[in-house]
């Protein structure tokens, strides 16, 4: 489905986006929305945004953690197949959304956030 996330190996997401982990940073979970990825490591949520028709300009967001004020998670419906995820950042007053498809474990999701959200 157009813009829904669909979950990635973790070893294969270090392995594509090595040169932006710190040494021994290690990917925990990874998901590919289209064209843009997002990556929970174990330090930090990293945003990968490929822009413009040919995807060749790369933005990179790096969000510690500590940033994260808080989010939420809503399941997908009967009629909704999608499940969203939206966080909301230290100064910002507008989330970051992300929509998962029906193949992604959204309580996953979750679960990784309420980690490390609450280190």
């Amino acid at each position: 489905m157009m813009g829904n996330a669909s979950r990635v190996e973790p070893q294969v997401a270090a392995q594509e986006f090595g040169r932006l982990l710190a040494p021994r940073e290690e990917v925990h979970a990874a998901y590919q929305l289209i064209r843009d990825s997002f990556l929970f490591t174990d330090r930090r949520l990293i945003l990968v945004d490929k822009q413009g028709m040919t995807g060749r300009k790369v933005e990179y967001h790096s969000i510690p953690y500590r940033s994260i004020t808080h989010f939420s998670v809503e399941t997908a419906g009967t009629f909704d197949l999608d499940a969203e995820l939206k966080i909301w950042l230290s100064g910002t007053p507008e989330p970051i959304t992300k929509q998962f498809g029906k193949g992604v474990d959204v309580y996953e999701v979750q679960a990784l956030m309420s980690a490390y959200v609450a280190r």
